[in-house]
């Protein structure tokens, strides 16, 4: 200890009654003391948040890491590539790993903020908690949207719904996702716009990159047309291209004739479907019509359309043209008539009288 010190605490012995150096030292050791547990406070946090920032990177590699190992692929690019396509999954994984280590530190910075002004100031929490409650209440009014945004973003991220490069419509935008994040998403539309699009405003997402797609195809053909030819030549030309060796790992199902859709003027319309892979619809459908006005040639094709089915139409047309499946009713075959033994009771008719023979009460 300095001498400096020591004759202020020999001169502060000397003394019966507590004098201003005895207050002074008290004051300079307790806030000492206080100073010290404010700095392990912040070491600590500093500790815990980098402990769980190393787990939360550590969970976040080997996700990609084993999604990496599966496709059988060194870089996370050729995952679009794969077969075993598992880039969402890389996505999704590193956003939420993002979210969770941001959340880590603004919670850890929060508590520790607030047990260091507690340990230096040990009854300012008490005194300013109605403030701090009027504050926060303010702050939550304020920040409404932003918390709506981020908790959306969330499950948007976790669940899933859209992923970069995927082509949406969320209603506010539509076209091409080039980012994804907790309170905004970035869509690029056909004609160049950057849209932004507040998670929390998102309230119905159309994802036309997943799973699979449907081309819709009318053709109008004359009204003295034979229906039956054109059908068999429009089924025989979509069921080549469902074959051919280039665009078969496109197509996902036969094509299906949906018959006769209406009969305007002079033209009857027809219509074709076929199942393709969600990024490949525009390219078949393309296709598709030009092996169509090259089958109907000699029948006289009058118009080919791409159709969008939306609405009543497309809710009546979700499972395709196909019935629902029904037991198929009893066929009775020979039929051995009985006496009865007993002739039932019938019924009077309104005037009172029985009906007459052969008919049905």
């Amino acid at each position: 200890m300095p001498e400096f010190l020591q004759s202020l605490v020999r001169m502060a012995e000397k003394s019966d009654t507590p004098t201003l150096l005895e207050k002074i030292l008290d004051f300079l050791v307790s806030a000492g003391w206080r100073l010290l547990l404010a700095i392990v406070i912040v070491l600590g946090a500093i500790i815990v948040a980098w402990l769980l920032r190393i787990l939360i990177r550590r969970v976040v590699t080997r996700i990609v890491n084993g999604a990496k190992n599966k496709a059988q692929v060194d870089d996370t690019q050729a995952l679009e590539r794969s077969p075993l396509a598992s880039a969402r999954l890389v996505q999704r994984t590193r956003t939420l790993g993002t979210i969770l280590s941001n959340m880590v530190n603004v919670l850890v910075g929060i508590i520790a903020i607030i047990l260091v002004v507690n340990a230096l100031f040990p009854g300012i929490l008490g005194s300013f908690a109605l403030l701090t409650a009027a504050l926060g209440a303010g702050l939550g009014f304020g920040a409404q949207n932003i918390v709506k945004d981020v908790l959306n973003g969330i499950f948007i991220v976790a669940e899933d719904q859209i992923g970069i490069g995927d082509v949406v419509d969320l209603g506010l935008a539509t076209g091409i996702v080039e980012y994804v994040s907790v309170r905004v998403t970035h869509v690029r539309d056909v004609n160049g716009t950057l849209w932004y699009v507040r998670n929390g405003e998102v309230t119905r997402i159309g994802n036309m990159s997943k799973g699979w797609s449907r081309v819709i195809i009318d053709v109008s053909v004359p009204a003295d047309a034979d229906v039956d030819d054109v059908e068999q030549r429009m089924l025989d030309a979509a069921t080549a291209l469902a074959k051919d060796l280039k665009w078969r790992t496109r197509i996902t199902g036969y094509p299906e004739l949906w018959g006769l859709q209406s009969v305007s003027g002079e033209t009857l319309v027809l219509r074709i479907v076929m199942k393709t892979r969600a990024h490949a619809k525009d390219d078949v459908a393309s296709e598709l019509r030009l092996r169509l006005r090259a089958a109907l040639g000699e029948v006289g094709l009058a118009d080919l359309a791409s159709v969008l089915l939306e609405g009543a139409e497309g809710a009546q047309r979700v499972r395709g043209a196909n019935p629902p499946r029904t037991r198929p009713n009893p066929v009775a075959g020979d039929v051995v008539w009985k006496p009865k033994k007993k002739k039932p009771k019938r019924d009077k008719g309104p005037g009172g009288s029985e009906p007459p023979e052969g008919t049905t009460p």
